[in-house]
């Protein structure tokens, strides 16, 4: 697999007009492409096996939120890459899911190549999955270089997603707690 993707980026670099025989290129298409599967490693990867049987019994039933988990991802429409930091949280039911858990969720997904608007969704479903909890709550505050880098070239920009699953899209209240604890 890494030899087959090496070649392809030998072929583009090439295709750029650049030599990839000369000495500064000679060995990109190997970094490359091992580089891009450490940034697309979320496909092999599982939720079943990430979480690992790390949910607990617990009588909590109060919102539990972790803030900026940091996450980079690829725009799939660009293979550019989206920073930025993810925020989650969840009322239990019952049940709580270790601490780092909420980490590796985030990695695996953000790991491959998509639009923030589906990353924020899928960390959200995972969650709930696992959890089982009452209601789930993800943000996601990205910077993205194909706005940065390309196109409109706008250096401050940044967008956020949200998504609002079970209590956290039916309860205002418990909606706006949220909120207002992420911007605090």
């Amino acid at each position: 697999m890494t030899e087959e993707l090496a070649h392809h980026y030998y072929q583009i670099i090439s295709g750029l007009g650049e030599d990839p025989e000369r000495e500064g290129l000679r060995d990109t298409p190997k970094r490359a492409a091992k580089a891009m599967q450490f940034l697309t490693r979320g496909y092999s990867q599982s939720l079943e096996t990430l979480v690992n049987g790390a949910v607990f019994e617990s009588e909590t039933d109060e919102m539990i939120l972790v803030k900026d988990i940091e996450l980079y991802s690829m725009c799939e429409h660009h293979l550019l890459p989206f920073i930025g930091k993810c925020h989650i949280a969840y009322l239990p039911n019952g049940k709580v899911l270790g601490l780092s858990k909420f980490a590796r969720i985030v990695d695996m997904y953000a790991r491959r190549m998509q639009i923030q608007e589906n990353l924020t969704r899928q960390i959200a479903e995972a969650v709930l999955q696992v959890t089982e909890a009452r209601g789930v709550a993800v943000v996601i505050e990205a910077q993205h270089m194909c706005m940065m880098m390309r196109g409109v070239e706008k250096q401050n920009s940044s967008m956020t997603s949200s998504v609002m699953l079970g209590a956290f899209r039916d309860n205002q209240p418990t909606r706006q707690e949220f909120l207002t604890l992420v911007r605090g």
